[in-house]
């Protein structure tokens, strides 16, 4: 097996470096549209073949390696069966909670939540058929693909769905036809930093497939100029597929499947 080669030489440089001394790098990769193909209903996800396993192997080899999900911790672990990779670490809602080991670190709910659950509950009922929205208790998702247009829809609930997390003090917050509402401060850029931070790592690398993993790919950035070497992967499949994640990635990737290879040549190399 061959890795892909990275298209930029600061990509380049980090995937030689991680290769090199793999025991001085960190690992962090998103859950949904990475690991796990994008499904219409969030609670039919499931690991592309193989990506458990991978992630086992890597697990062995790197200083650190992590889940980064907007997801809760508990679901992805137990969607994922992430549980059976020891050492594993995952970080849920952007880094909001960290679990590992069957160990959970979590704060509770912010109040205002509970508001925006009402008001987003009343929005998806009047709106489009197959709009949904999901309750992750610590954020709040409206999925908008099952509807028989879903960019339309997207567009439509966009604007109302801001003004209600501008309101209450919250963030909305953009993907693959949905718009999460949650509280400012959590990002998976944090999560990253505070991965290398936790590890020490001289190189770490983001993959990731959705506009809520642009901030990683900001931490990987500023870390750089830190002195610590990084390497961006966009996984990228689907006609929804944001491009600012190609755009900005040192190495682009088709899809949670080739992901899944990247990881077991990472891991084998």
């Amino acid at each position: 097996m061959t890795l892909p080669r990275p298209r930029s030489l600061a990509g380049a440089v980090g995937l030689q470096v991680v290769l090199a001394e793999p025991a001085k790098a960190a690992v962090a990769i998103d859950f949904d549209g990475t690991l796990a193909p994008i499904v219409e209903r969030p609670e039919d996800a499931a690991p592309a073949a193989g990506a458990v396993e991978a992630l086992a192997a890597l697990c062995g080899r790197v200083a650190a390696c992590a889940v980064v999900t907007g997801r809760s911790a508990p679901e992805a672990v137990r969607l994922g069966a992430l549980d059976t990779v020891p050492g594993l670490v995952v970080y849920g809602h952007y880094g909001l909670q960290r679990w590992s080991d069957g160990q959970l670190d979590s704060p509770p709910p912010v109040a205002e939540m509970e508001q925006a659950r009402v008001l987003l509950k009343v929005l998806v009922a009047t709106g489009p058929a197959g709009v949904h929205l999901e309750d992750k208790e610590h954020s709040l998702v409206v999925h908008t693909r099952p509807a028989a247009d879903p960019a339309a829809a997207l567009e439509a609930l966009m604007p109302q769905v801001s003004q209600v997390a501008e309101r209450l003090g919250l963030e909305s917050v953009p993907g693959r036809f949905v718009v999460e509402v949650r509280p400012p401060g959590s990002d998976k850029g944090l999560a990253v930093r505070r991965l290398v931070d936790e590890t020490g790592a001289t190189a770490v690398v983001y993959v990731g497939d959705d506009l809520g993993d642009l901030p990683a790919y900001d931490a990987v950035d500023n870390m750089r100029e830190d002195g610590i070497v990084g390497l961006t992967v966009a996984s990228v499949s689907g006609t929804d597929a944001p491009t600012q994640l190609a755009a900005r990635a040192d190495l682009v990737l088709d899809g949670p499947d080739a992901v899944v290879t990247f990881l077991q040549e990472l891991a084998s190399s």
